[in-house]
């Protein structure tokens, strides 16, 4: 079977043509392209199989409003990406939760922390373009495109053979370590053997942008309904990123509505803290859908990102907590190269990979999952519970520390950039 040459590798000399990279990264994504950008500051060579070709983004970066937590804000300004945005991001200098039917309500201000603001708002397109622009700047990194994984081909302990399909026929890649960031279906995932769990919330999320009376200022609102969250996030372009849960059953009949009508419908589950709505953008629709990998390693592969978990969006955890997914393994890649050892697939890599993102990714898991299953029962004995939540929460400085921690990215063993660090070196 043949090797497979990149259709239009970053750099022209001989590692381009390389059947075998330190890691191949499938899936060309939030968190696979900047797993590729921290992977090449450190000198790895890097192999990227991207389903677009050249010019074309993938679909995942679509009008989607995406909450970078602070941890994440520094991070992807460490590794040159946030530099790269040309459309204004939004601020979050506030978060106000409150819940429908429901007393009482907590507000997170950022200059309580002796911070400006907890994080930003991107807009998922603005964001691939900036990933793009920084991709094409890294001078190891060889691109395949469009190319699409078809399975593996044999593993002799040393590499994992990857069958991709390209240029209509299929052709081997060679990796020492094989990195699952193709999404939420993850073949990757399915051709490893590792199963998951999954957990269908039965909830519809319509995502766009609108527009009020009142332009935002810097306060991010997360309304709780039974039927699922709607969330105004403060764009930078005097919009706010919305995104609204009805049942499922409602899908087909809210998407039929004229723009007036949907307005009308989200100022009704959202109420006036925002003022009138005046004007949406075009609407997308996705499944509210819990996908949880029931492990991250095999032998020479990890998962990360949607592969590894696919969460509930309420409380935006799910982009930085696969970010901080990717920066751990290059953590780790780049701490295994100062000693000495250049074998990015290495048993004992992985294990301290899996041991490190455990306290993150199950304190991130509970917290995403209990929140969308407590605010959408709608049993009337709950109802005092989660109002003497929000109301304790409110005023209870302790409580109000822990939301702010997850909030700002800082769960378990945190990687150094989401610190601010640009490298192990400066912190030395």
């Amino acid at each position: 079977m043949p090797v497979a040459a990149p259709s239009s590798p970053n750099s022209a000399g001989s590692n381009a043509h390389a059947a075998l990279h330190d890691v191949l990264i499938v899936g060309g994504g939030l968190v696979g392209a900047s797993l590729a950008i921290a992977l090449d500051r450190i000198g790895v060579d890097v192999g990227l199989v991207e389903a677009t070709g050249a010019g074309t983004l993938p679909a995942v970066f679509d009008e989607r409003n995406l909450s970078f937590a602070e941890a994440t804000v520094n991070a992807l300004t460490a590794l040159g990406v946030m530099q790269k945005l040309r459309a204004a991001t939004g601020a979050i200098e506030r978060i106000h939760i409150s819940r429908s039917g429901d007393f009482g309500r907590s507000v997170l201000d950022a200059a309580r922390y002796g911070r400006s603001e907890f994080g930003r708002v991107v807009v998922a397109r603005d964001f691939g373009e900036a990933l793009e622009a920084r991709l094409v700047e890294l001078p190891r990194l060889t691109r395949y495109r469009p190319a699409r994984f078809v399975g593996l081909d044999g593993d002799d302990g040393t590499f994992r053979a990857v069958r991709v399909a390209a240029d209509g026929a299929e052709h081997v890649l060679r990796a020492r370590l094989l990195v699952a960031a193709d999404g939420t279906r993850s073949g990757v995932r399915e051709a490893l053997g590792i199963g998951s769990q999954e957990h269908d919330y039965q909830q519809s999320l319509f995502v766009t942008r609108v527009r009020g009376t009142r332009a935002p200022d810097g306060t991010a609102y997360e309304r709780l309904t039974a039927h699922g969250p709607t969330a105004l996030l403060p764009r930078g372009d005097r919009h706010y990123g919305l995104i609204h849960g009805v049942a499922r059953d409602q899908t087909d009949a809210v998407a039929s509505l004229d723009d007036a009508a949907f307005l009308a419908r989200v100022q009704d589950a959202f109420g006036w803290r925002a003022g009138r709505l005046l004007a949406c953008g075009t609407r997308s629709v996705y499944p509210a859908i819990r996908v949880l990998a029931r492990n991250i390693v095999a032998p020479r592969a990890v998962l990360v990102g949607n592969a590894a978990q696919t969460l509930h969006p309420i409380g935006a955890q799910g982009f930085n907590l696969g970010l901080r997914d990717a920066l751990t393994l290059a953590e780790l890649i780049e701490q295994a190269r100062a000693r000495g050892t250049d074998d990015c697939g290495a048993d004992e890599l992985l294990a301290a990979y899996a041991q490190r993102r455990r306290e993150d990714r199950d304190r991130t898991l509970a917290f995403s999952d209990g929140l969308a299953r407590l605010t959408a029962n709608d049993a009337p004995l709950l109802r005092p519970l989660r109002s003497l939540g929000l109301f304790a929460t409110d005023r209870m400085p302790s409580l109000q520390a822990a939301l702010v921690g997850g909030a700002m990215g800082y769960r378990g063993d945190v990687p150094m950039l989401c610190r601010g660090s640009a490298s192990l070196e400066r912190q030395a």
